[in-house]
């Protein structure tokens, strides 16, 4: 491997390291205390910080696979196909077994007893990163980049089109209203859905991949655009200003489609898309061009990058761990630690940042064990 792809390398892993850090802080806020703004998902149409964190994931895997799918060039469709399909089916099967966790209950007469799949969600984020993954890689496998960028503006239209055309006549972007919503109770009914929001909607929904998709491809082109054009300052420069032009056109059709992370708006993917070009070539400058080299802020991020998926699931099992565990009455090990620790220390917002922060830094620990151990766990 050539000095400039490892380069490379690192700032994906950087990139990809800050989405995983940032990812455990805004999904694990301590409890008693509401978060910082900053910190919390738009409450429907808008857009915050944290909103950036999954798109900034799926185009993280784009990226990835400009670099993985060069290797699958001279392979037969047969072979490609199969490890598609074989990473896409064990993503999936792993966040649904997340959800499915810890698989086993207390029944009435005080017995473990299986916990009824009848309840499980079955869509949810790492369900929508293999969905997205397949079809990405299929589109760009089989078609053309001319094709699959008409392919991606087709996509982002289509899902505008079906919200307007089968959601509810008075108002088809409400959380209510939307066709993703209908579509989502069709398939799999109320039970099956995310039900964080107070009523069942998934924003992981089977709908609303549809644009996601678009999310993948944009990382895959730019990752190609890099490897072929190198690290100068015009790749940045164009990068940049691509990234901005994005930006300005999901401002613009965020006027009659608004910016919506929950509905996962194709003006959301455009602004998105448009915010991880400027970031990306910003890190590679940082990383390859003013400060050539490892660092101790580089290190710290590349932990969470080279075992991503493993880092996150490990997050979300300990947590809903932490709210299994009873230490008093209604009071799970997760409540407790925050209400006599955290919240006393330093009550409110900051108290509740602060847990998150702990929370990584103990996920950080295990990647930077994994690390050192160079064990990489992929899928």
């Amino acid at each position: 491997m050539t000095s400039i792809a490892k380069e490379r390398f690192l700032a994906l892993d950087v990139f990809r390291g800050m989405t995983v850090c940032f990812m455990i802080i805004v999904n694990t806020p301590g409890s008693g205390a509401t978060p910082y703004s900053p910190l919390l998902h738009a409450s429907w149409h808008g857009f915050t910080p944290t909103d950036l964190v999954f798109p900034s994931f799926l185009f993280a895997v784009g990226n990835a696979m400009s670099f993985s799918m060069q290797k699958f060039k001279n392979l037969p469709d047969s072979q490609v196909l199969a490890k598609i399909f074989k990473r896409a089916i064990l993503i999936f099967l792993i966040g649904y077994l997340m959800y499915w966790f810890p698989f086993f209950r207390t029944n009435e007469e005080g017995h473990l007893a299986l916990s009824p799949i009848s309840d499980t969600r079955i869509m949810g984020v790492l369900q929508r990163i293999a969905l997205c993954y397949l079809f990405a890689s299929l589109l760009i496998r089989f078609f053309s980049t001319r094709i699959v960028i008409i392919i991606s503006v087709f996509l982002l239209s289509l899902y505008w089109i079906l919200l307007l055309l089968f959601g509810n006549p008075v108002d088809p972007l409400s959380m209510t209203g939307n066709a993703g919503l209908y579509l989502d109770k069709f398939l799999f009914g109320d039970s099956h859905l995310y039900h964080g929001e107070g009523i069942a909607f998934d924003p992981e929904g089977v709908l609303s991949t549809i644009p996601a998709i678009v999310n993948v491809i944009a990382g895959y082109y730019t990752g190609r655009f890099i490897q072929k054009k190198g690290q100068g300052f015009e790749t940045i420069a164009k990068l940049l200003l691509v990234g901005a032009l994005f930006i300005f056109m999901a401002l613009c059709w965020h006027m009659v489609f608004p910016i919506n992370k929950k509905l996962w708006t194709s003006s959301f993917v455009l602004l998105t898309s448009g915010l991880d070009m400027i970031i990306l070539p910003a890190l590679i400058y940082i990383t390859a061009i003013r400060f050539p080299g490892r660092y101790a802020w580089t290190d710290f991020f590349s932990v969470f990058g080279k075992n991503p998926l493993a880092i996150y699931v490990l997050s979300e099992i300990l947590v809903i761990s932490f709210y299994l565990i009873e230490v008093d009455k209604g009071v799970s090990l997760y409540q407790y630690i925050n209400t006599n620790f955290f919240q006393v220390i330093t009550p409110g917002a900051f108290g509740s940042l602060l847990f998150a922060i702990f929370f990584m830094l103990a996920c950080w620990c295990v990647g930077w064990f994994l690390n050192k151990r160079k064990i990489y766990i992929r899928v």
